[in-house]
């Protein structure tokens, strides 16, 4: 974490192109939108390696801009070991990357990783779908969720940042 910042949120899927890239984008301008930028650091990975250094998949592009999310400057990345002792928080988006997190993470860490769905207000998913092979209405419900439990996460990480004000 840097100096700035007070806290860190880490978004993790499988290959950090469609779920967890679109996370990023919608927490990041939630963030910004309430003027916590310089507090919170927002960032993705995924848990395999597939993409590192490519952009979001092209419909999660496409159906976050509909929505007012820019996300053509971010770029894949594989998840480290470190990122357990940099981020206070990291989510999954579905319990197969909650095993994968769980098992690389030091026991220490262990209390940071979460389920994405966990924060969602609305929404009675446990997990955030994969779009990746299917139609672009995978990738409506992808931002639906993802909005719906941002909103939570973000009432979380405030309530905590004036905890430990």
């Amino acid at each position: 974490m840097t100096s700035t910042h007070r806290y860190s949120v880490l978004f993790v899927c499988t290959g950090n192109i469609c779920r967890s890239v679109t996370a990023e984008a919608v927490f990041s301008k939630m963030v910004a939108d309430a003027g916590l930028s310089g507090l919170i650091r927002v960032d993705s990975a995924g848990t395999h390696g597939y993409h590192i250094g490519e952009p979001p998949d092209p419909r999660s592009q496409l159906a976050a801009r509909r929505r007012g999310y820019d996300m053509s400057r971010l770029r894949a990345r594989k998840l480290e070991r470190r990122d357990f002792e940099t981020f206070d928080l990291l989510l999954a988006m579905d319990d197969d990357h909650y095993r994968i997190m769980s098992r690389m993470a030091n026991p220490a860490a262990a209390h940071k990783i979460r389920m994405m769905m966990a924060y969602a207000r609305n929404a009675s998913h446990s997990i955030v779908p994969d779009p990746y092979y299917g139609g672009p209405e995978g990738f409506e419900l992808v931002l639906d969720l993802l909005e719906d439990s941002c909103e939570g996460l973000l009432a979380e990480v405030r309530a905590e940042l004036e905890y430990v004000r």
